[in-house]
């Protein structure tokens, strides 16, 4: 059923979303016996399918490769009869004239229109940019957002990792598999990473540090050839780091523009959702990676999702006069 087009179904619940928390939802809505239809993107992937290892998912303790284990989502999720379809959303808006009366909501794509008495937003985010001269005119000649994809590009070159978080110290180790020399540049003194990756990198051969240092510009001709940094506590050790690579991992922005005028957002266009993944408009569930919360990690995700698709349940059958009020006791 991927790919198909379709304008005239009336679904249960339409999930926004093909990452962990897109998929979990659909797994625990179909599995639930609600009619779900998940719609995941067409000019963008999870950002989890870009990870080369994932460690810290329970049952893996070998680790996954991300793409690997969004495969295997999907393969569950196919066992309880969910329907994917590829499709890029661009407005949700309330059905004005819904079938039986009840309220319903209208998900618009490129592909076709999907009336639905409830939507799960699992939309994700996408990686920041920094916003510095040279960055745009060499994104994709220097410039990448992703190790896994661009890694081997850089074979016994010298690469320039800038962030510390959890996301940037693993592929900055990533990326000594291929780097002669990769140097982190972190505008603190110290890794926000676990101490887990802490370690590693510090203790890593082929990775260097520019602490208390911030990018000022990403310098070169055809290709990136160098990083230009300011040390913010000295001026004097503001250098250009010589570099074939730059990449970027300095936090996310949350895939919610469409949405932002349907649901309150905060003043980083994160979803604000209560403790059973409620937003502000009724009928409309949020999880993973798009909301407002402390930790996203798939696993976070999947919790969400799960409550999601369980909160929607509730009140897809609430409208249809099906609901059990001693479900959950």
């Amino acid at each position: 059923m991927e790919g198909m087009r379709n304008s005239e179904s009336r679904y249960d619940v339409v999930i926004i979303g093909g990452g962990p928390a897109g998929l979990t939802a659909g797994l625990y809505a179909s599995r639930g016996g609600l009619k779900s239809l998940l719609l995941e993107g067409e000019s963008s992937v999870s950002q989890i399918t870009v990870t080369d290892l994932v460690e810290n998912y329970p049952g893996f303790p070998e680790g996954i490769n991300g793409y690997d284990l969004v495969e295997r989502f999907k393969t569950q999720t196919r066992q309880f009869g969910l329907t994917i379809v590829t499709d890029d959303v661009r407005v949700v808006c309330r059905e004005q004239q819904a079938p039986g009366g009840e309220e319903s909501w209208i998900v618009q794509g490129n592909r076709g229109a999907y009336s639905t008495l409830a939507v799960i937003l699992a939309t994700g985010a996408n990686w920041r940019h920094l916003g510095v001269p040279g960055e745009e005119a060499f994104a994709g000649k220097g410039v990448s957002y992703c190790a896994t994809c661009d890694g081997p590009f850089y074979r016994d070159r010298e690469v320039v990792v800038v962030g510390g978080g959890d996301t940037a110290v693993q592929e900055a180790l990533f990326l000594t598999r291929f780097a002669r020399k990769v140097t982190i540049v972190h505008r603190r003194d110290r890794l926000r990473a676990t101490p887990v990756l802490q370690k590693k990198a510090l203790s890593h051969e082929r990775i260097e540090f520019a602490w208390n240092s911030v990018v000022e510009e990403i310098q070169g001709e055809t290709f990136v050839e160098g990083v230009k940094i300011r040390n913010l506590k000295n001026p004097d050790l503001s250098r250009v780091i010589p570099a074939d690579g730059a990449f970027v991992f300095v936090g996310l922005t949350p895939n919610t523009e469409f949405i932002r005028n349907v649901v309150d957002c905060d003043e980083n266009g994160y979803i604000l959702a209560d403790s059973a993944m409620r937003t502000s408009a009724p009928g409309i569930f949020a999880c993973g990676d798009c909301i407002a919360k402390l930790l996203r990690q798939v696993v976070t995700a999947c919790g969400d999702a799960a409550t999601a698709a369980f909160s929607a349940q509730l009140h897809v059958e609430d409208l249809k006069g099906d609901s059990y009020s001693g479900r959950g006791i």
